[in-house]
C-alpha cells in the first residue's frame, strides 16, 4: 500500500472507496493462539502478503510471504530454529528477512532477502507495521478496550466482510441505522447528543431511547430494565459514545452514574489487493456484574445477541459494496452530519489507491436530475 497521504484535505471528488487505509499504524493480522509454537501461517494488509512465523523459541516475526526465490509462500515452509524454510527448495531466512541459508550453495554465495515487518503481541494479538519501519517505535499500540482489566468480560471477534473498511466505520458511527436492528433489539431510538472532533478523530454520543416493550435478555441482565418516558427533560438510559481515532474505532457505553459499563475496539484491515475486503478485529469487555459468576452464565447469550446483530451489520455492508460495484463508484446521499465529518477524516487520513488509480466520485442520481432541470428551465 502506498504511504503516501492526502496532502491537506482530500479533494471532495476522490471517491472514498478508493482511498486506502494508511500503513504507519499498527495493525492486528492474527489472534495469538492462532500460532503455535514452530508454525508459521499466511495472512494480508491489503495487496500484501505476509507470513506470522512462531519459532519455538523468541518472539514472533513477520516477513514477506514470498520467496525471494520462485516467489511461493514461505507460510507453507518449515519453522527451522528461529527462521523458516522455504517448502519448495529449502532456502531459509531470519527474522530480519536476510536469507540465511541455500542448502545447496556455499555460505558466501547467498541472495538477498524478503521484506520484514516490525511486529509484536498485544491484547492477545499480533500486530504488525506495514508501513515504515523507521516510524514503528514511535506510534504507539491503540488502547485495546479492557481486556487487561479483571473488572471486565472480555468477548473477541474476527469476522471478514466482504467491503471496504470506510462503510465499516460508517455503520458505526452513524447509530440511527438501529432500525435495522429491529428484530433483535426491539423498537428503540437513537437520540444525539453531540460530537467533538479534532484532527485525528471524531466522536458522537447518543443515548437509546425504548420506545417498544422487547428488550433482550442478556441485555437486560447485564444493563438492567429500559423504559421510554417521552415527558422526561433528559434520559436517564447509558449515554454511547462512538469515536474514530484514526485508524481504529472504539465505543463506550456509560451508565446514568457515568461509570463504564461496557467497551468495544475495533479495527478494519483490509486484506485484498482491491481493498474491497476487510478482516474485523474486535474485542468486547463487559464489566461483570456485582453478581457472582451470573456474567458467566448469560455469556453464551450475549453471544448469540451480538452475532446476530453484526451479522445484519455485515450483509448490510456487503449490500452497500456490492451497490458500489455495481453502479462503478459511491452515489450515496449523506445527510448526518457527523458521518460527513468522519467521511472527511477518513479521506484527510488515508492514502491514494496503491494501484495509483482514484476513481472520480459520481454525482448523486438526484443532483445530477436537478442539474438536468435546471438546464432545461434555461
Amino acid at each position: 500500500m502506498s504511504s503516501t497521504s492526502f496532502s491537506g484535505s482530500a479533494p471532495s471528488h476522490i471517491d472514498l472507496r478508493q482511498v486506502d487505509i494508511a500503513p504507519d499504524f499498527w495493525y492486528p493480522l492474527a489472534w495469538s493462539d492462532d500460532l503455535k509454537r514452530g508454525q508459521t501461517i499466511g495472512r494480508r494488509f491489503g495487496k500484501e502478503p505476509i507470513a506470522l512465523v512462531r519459532p519455538r523459541e523468541g518472539a514472533v516475526f513477520a516477513l514477506e510471504d514470498r520467496c525471494a526465490h520462485r516467489q511461493v509462500p514461505l507460510s507453507k515452509g518449515r519453522v527451522e530454529g528461529e527462521s523458516v524454510q522455504c517448502c519448495y527448495h529449502g532456502w531459509a531466512y531470519g527474522r530480519s528477512g536476510r536469507c540465511i541459508d541455500v542448502p545447496y550453495l556455499g555460505k558466501g554465495k547467498l541472495p538477498n532477502g524478503v521484506r520484514t515487518y516490525p511486529c509484536q503481541e498485544a491484547g492477545g494479538m499480533v500486530f504488525i507495521f506495514p508501513g515504515d519501519p523507521a516510524k514503528a517505535e514511535a506510534v504507539p499500540l491503540p488502547p485495546l478496550a479492557q481486556v487487561d482489566n479483571p473488572a471486565f468480560k472480555t468477548r473477541r471477534f474476527s469476522p471478514m466482510v466482504k467491503c471496504h473498511y470506510t462503510f465499516m466505520h460508517e455503520n458505526l458511527m452513524d447509530m440511527n441505522h438501529q432500525f435495522l436492528h429491529r428484530r433483535q433489539m426491539g423498537q428503540i431510538r437513537a437520540r444525539f447528543m453531540g460530537q467533538d472532533q479534532g484532527e485525528n478523530f471524531i466522536e458522537a454520543r447518543y443515548s437509546f431511547a425504548r420506545i417498544g416493550k422487547q428488550q433482550p435478555l442478556a441485555e437486560r441482565l447485564i444493563f438492567g430494565k429500559h423504559h421510554d418516558n417521552p415527558n422526561r427533560a433528559q434520559p436517564v438510559e447509558e449515554i454511547v459514545s462512538v469515536r474514530t481515532t484514526y485508524p481504529y474505532q472504539s465505543l463506550h457505553i456509560h451508565d446514568k452514574d457515568g461509570d463504564l459499563i461496557m467497551e468495544l475496539f475495533s479495527v478494519y484491515v483490509p486484506n485484498s489487493a482491491d481493498g474491497m475486503s476487510s478482516q474485523n478485529f474486535g474485542l468486547l469487555s463487559v464489566l461483570r456484574p456485582k453478581t457472582p459468576f451470573l456474567i458467566d452464565l448469560i455469556w453464551p447469550a450475549l453471544g448469540v445477541f451480538t452475532n446476530r446483530i453484526f451479522e445484519e451489520d455485515r450483509e448490510i455492508m456487503e449490500m452497500e459494496q456490492r451497490a458500489w460495484n455495481e453502479q462503478g463508484g459511491d452515489r450515496n446521499v449523506e445527510v448526518f452530519p457527523v458521518v460527513k465529518k468522519l467521511r472527511d477524516l477518513l479521506m484527510r487520513c488515508g492514502v491514494p489507491h496503491s494501484d495509483g488509480s482514484v476513481a472520480v466520485h459520481q454525482q448523486p442520481r438526484d443532483e445530477t436530475l436537478k442539474r438536468h432541470e435546471a438546464l432545461s428551465d434555461a
